[in-house]
Order: C-alpha cells, then structure tokens, then sequence
C-alpha cells in the first residue's frame, strides 16, 4: 500500500499583484500601500536629508562669509596657569586683547592665548563686518561633518516617519479585511453546518 505524501504548501510570490479569484480589492490597496510607502520613505528620506544638509551648508558658508580673522594685540600679560574648575578644555585662558576694526575704530575683548602670554604678544581673533568679536565659525572639516550628519539624522527621521504611516494604513486595513471576513462567516456558518451535518 503506497501513502500518498502530504500537500505541499506553495507560496505564491506577489500574489496581490496577479489577477486570481481569491484576490480582492482592498489586496491590492494593501499591495499598492506597501509599495508607496517603501518608494516614498527610500525617496523622501533622501530628498529630506539632502535639502537639509544643504541649508546647513549654505548656513555656515553664510556665517564664513560673515566674519573675518583679525590681527590682535595682547593688553596685558595672560595669567600663567589654568584655574582649576575653570571648564578650560584646550589648556588656553582669556586675556584682554585689542585691535582696529575696518573703519578705523578701535576695539578691546577677550581672546583666548596660551598661559603666560606677554602683553604685546599678536593674537588672531574673530570679527564680524563691524569689528566686534565674535565666536570662530566652523572649519571646512567640521561643517563637513556636521552637514553629513545632518543629512543622515533628517533622511532617517524622515524615511522612519513614512514608514511608520504607510505601516499604520497597512494595518488598518488588515483591521477592515478581518472584519469582513468575520462577517462573511457569520453568513456563511450556519449554511456551512447545515451541510456538514446533513453529509454525515
């Protein structure tokens, strides 16, 4: 006596896609939704973090723009050693500095220099177009870096934000979809059980 093997379960790739008579509509809104969703989350999220990192870039060649490095000359000696406690972190301290802005006035702020720097020692110090002193902007590397960063942060946010609504949609027509079924068993149990029992 031969046995005949157990069925195998064949799982039909892309079966929302082709035309089949267990397919039904709102299948293919299903299969229409997961596509967009990956499309726009791949795409948007690329296109979010590269407008993003160009504003950044555009932003700090805007403040490069702004300033200029000026030449600076030391008012009094700088103290010898770092306070302890001070939050110094690149072993410099504050010293009081003076220079001559581009219309010819003149302007004294503080200027970080090495401990123990004499009076008269030439600093280099930040101005914007007015002369006044301002913090150093970014270097090439470090806007660089902050730019590439950016772009990766706002990409993934984005692409992570779509997904997530395309995948809330997706659910909640998987929701719908168990609810009909349920309804459609409710009509079709009693027939159901009539049949089985009258085939018994």
């Amino acid at each position: 006596m031969t046995r005949t093997p157990p069925t195998a379960v064949t799982r039909v790739r892309l079966w929302r896609w082709r035309r089949n008579p267990l397919r039904r509509p709102s299948d293919l809104v299903e299969a229409w939704v997961v596509l967009a969703t990956w499309i726009l989350a791949v795409l948007g999220g690329a296109c979010a973090g590269w407008a993003a990192a160009h504003s950044v870039d555009a932003g700090l060649a805007a403040r490069r723009a702004q300033v200029h490095a000026v030449s600076a000359v030391l008012t009094d000696a700088a103290v010898r050693t770092v306070p302890d406690g001070s939050g110094y972190d690149d072993g410099r301290v504050w010293a009081v500095a003076r220079w001559t802005g581009p219309d010819g006035s003149v302007h004294t702020d503080r200027a970080k220099v090495f401990p123990g720097a004499p009076a008269g020692t030439r600093v280099t110090v930040w101005a914007d177009r007015a002369g006044r002193s301002v913090p150093p902007p970014a270097s090439r590397a470090e806007g660089m870096l902050q730019t590439v960063l950016t772009g990766i942060l706002v990409a993934q946010v984005t692409g992570t934000a779509v997904w997530a609504g395309g995948w809330l949609v997706r659910g909640a027509l998987v929701r719908r979809r168990l609810t009909e079924w349920d309804e459609e068993w409710k009509r079709v149990e009693p027939e159901w059980r009539n049949f089985s029992g009258g085939g018994r």
